[in-house]
């Protein structure tokens, strides 16, 4: 029997781009197999949901009755629940129909809405369980996953990044769209992760890594409006993948009012 650590990917609501995230290591991936056995992973081929493990990482929100319960079986048979993504962490993009009946949208789609079990919200799986890490991102990058497991090998805990995607375009020298072209950026708010890749290419950041530390979302928000943004405007542009999340929930709440 192989004395390896066991690890478990688990895939609830989601879009599987963050599993994806693994297989896109490539070589390194291979390099992780030989240290690790991987004994559920169905995007890649095992599957076993219920051997107990020594990492689990689980993607994707809460958002039928049947996840309630498979997540709490995730998390009685897993040393430590790992989550990646914005659906696991903030509950995702379908998180924003938290925002609306979510009953009378099924009602005005189908024409038998009791057989759709689905909750009435998209919560992150913090929501339900204890999680020991959380990856944000959407998709989470394969670097922050490789990390964690190696960090977690060695005995220590992984480190968070929190910092800002300004802190990250000042460091690889990309010019401000917000300061230079009036470009309305998520970046002040945004915890880096992604190596600013849009304002590199000069596109303004759209929040997709969550909420940075000490988000002043209320100053940002203020700055959007002197841009020219309505307040609906401003509130959209914290209602994305990351809606759940506390920080841009709030800031949104407070445009809408």
């Amino acid at each position: 029997m192989s004395t390896k650590p066991r690890i478990a990917v688990h895939k609830f609501a989601s879009c599987d781009g963050c599993q994806l995230a693994f297989l896109n290591l490539g070589e390194e991936l291979l390099t992780l197999a030989g240290l690790v056995d991987i004994v559920h992973f169905a995007e890649v081929g095992p599957v076993n949901p219920d051997v107990p493990v020594d990492i689990a990482f689980v993607e994707g929100s809460i958002t039928t009755p049947e996840d309630l319960e498979r997540i709490q079986r995730v998390r009685k048979q897993s040393r430590y629940l790992i989550t990646i993504g914005a659906c696991a962490t903030a509950g995702g993009v379908q998180a924003l129909r938290n925002l609306a009946a979510t009953r009378a949208w099924l009602a005005g789609v189908y024409a038998r809405p009791e057989y759709v079990a689905s909750l009435d919200s998209s919560t992150p799986i913090a929501r339900h369980v204890k999680v020991d890490l959380e990856l944000w991102g959407c998709p989470v990058n394969g670097r922050q996953v490789l990390a964690a497991v190696r960090a977690l090998l060695f005995g220590v805990a992984p480190l968070e990044e929190r910092d800002k995607v300004c802190l990250q375009c000042k460091r690889s020298n990309t010019v401000c769209v917000m300061v230079t072209r009036g470009v309305p950026c998520m970046g002040p708010v945004t915890r880096t992760g992604c190596g600013a890749i849009c304002p590199r290419v000069g596109r303004d950041c759209y929040g997709c890594y969550g909420p940075a530390e000490g988000p002043n979302a209320e100053s940002l928000g203020q700055r959007f409006e002197g841009l020219g943004l309505m307040p609906e405007q401003v509130a959209r542009r914290f209602l994305s993948m990351n809606s759940a999340a506390p920080e841009f929930a709030d800031a949104a709440g407070r445009w809408r009012r």
